[in-house]
């Protein structure tokens, strides 16, 4: 009897976030580097040829986390409503993730996300990957702007003000001790005053 595709589906997704936490438990632990993928598959009792087939590298252990959030900024222009502008639609997006604490808006200062954050910042291999995540980034942004250099530099302006503002939200409750709640205010107006210039 075949299972249905819908519990496979489940079944896999279940494996692949066992997966992943296991090795982000092992990497807050030890670091990132002196845990080895060996490691991961005998935490998460799989062996290594069914590690890579959920994950093709280590550092895709952790940045899958990211996923979630890939193509995001161009999701929100193409999805946006008539007659809103682009980079106003990205703002109110950015600004409603500040409000619910999202984690990719530097702003939650849950343990667990800290310190991931803090792996991923300060991990050589971890900050190169996800440059390549967010070009990847850049160019759909660029694609659902439209076309030419315009909307290339446009795509570009905005991925890296939501980074810089992300980082220094995480910054200030990493480095200077506050929580989101004390920070709130401050990343609001950095967020308003960043995308009224890129506007």
């Amino acid at each position: 009897m075949n299972e249905p595709t819908g519990l496979r589906a489940r079944k896999k997704a279940r494996t692949r976030d066992a997966i992943a936490d296991a090795a982000v438990s092992l990497f807050l632990e030890r670091g990132f580097d002196r845990v080895s993928v060996n490691d991961v598959a005998s935490a998460a009792e799989i062996s290594k040829p069914t590690l890579f087939r959920y994950f093709p590298t280590k550092e895709d252990l952790v940045l899958h986390r990211f996923a979630d959030h890939q193509g995001e900024a161009a999701r929100v222009v193409r999805d946006r409503e008539p007659g809103t502008e682009p980079v106003a639609a990205l703002h109110r997006h950015f600004r409603a993730g500040l409000d619910r604490h999202d984690p990719v808006t530097g702003l939650n200062d849950h343990p667990n996300v800290v310190a991931f954050h803090r792996l991923v910042f300060s991990t050589p291999s971890l900050a190169g990957r996800l440059t390549r995540y967010r070009l990847d980034d850049e160019e759909a942004l660029a694609d659902a702007l439209g076309e030419g250099i315009q909307a290339r530099l446009l795509a570009a302006q905005v991925l890296a003000v939501q980074r810089v503002l992300a980082r220094a939200n995480w910054q200030r409750i990493a480095d200077d001790g506050r929580t989101a709640h004390d920070v709130h205010p401050e990343a609001v107006a950095d967020a308003d005053q960043a995308f009224s210039r890129l506007r």
